[in-house]
């Protein structure tokens, strides 16, 4: 089996406007840049996410928005990955975090997840407990991981990078 990959990325720099749902709570200025720097920086790498899950929340989105925008500028044939916008990544928890990459059609091999913390960083914890660290926003998190996606589990997927993209 390939190796595969798991990205976990907590959503950039969000604004709170008075009177505005959590969950509408948009990106400010520099949030919009730093998704960007995520985006090249993934590029930068030939990162090619075939699969991208991501809370439904404004913030979340835009910072998929401009991690694609980025990708786009920083790759000569930038991917066009899948999108499930799910709102377990909202308003769940690390187990749900992983179920949801659990679920992963197998023909995947790379996996984007955008999402919040604590429930981010605590993925990413389950994933390796060896090198739990916090994300700050737009942090990224690299797991490797070899296997049935069905059978990813608690120290099953290795952190090998981690990265605080700022724009």
């Amino acid at each position: 089996m390939s190796e595969r990959r798991i990205l976990l990325v907590r959503h950039a720099k969000a604004d709170r406007p008075d009177g505005v749902a959590d969950v509408d709570r948009p990106l400010t200025a520099r949030g919009h840049a730093d998704a960007g720097a995520v985006g090249a920086w993934l590029a930068h790498r030939s990162v090619r996410p075939e699969l991208v899950i991501c809370s439904p929340s404004k913030r979340t989105r835009q910072t998929w928005h401009g991690i694609a925008l980025g990708m786009a500028d920083a790759a000569e044939d930038p991917p066009s990955p899948e999108v499930d916008y799910r709102a377990e990544v909202y308003d769940g928890d690390e187990d749900d975090l992983v179920a949801l990459i659990q679920a992963v059609d197998d023909a995947v091999n790379t996996v984007v997840l955008i999402g919040h913390n604590p429930s981010i960083s605590s993925a990413s914890a389950f994933l390796d407990p060896g090198k739990a660290e916090d994300l700050r926003t737009s942090g990224i998190a690299v797991h490797r991981y070899s296997g049935p996606w069905d059978e990813c589990g608690r120290g099953s997927a290795p952190l090998v990078e981690t990265h605080t993209a700022r724009g």
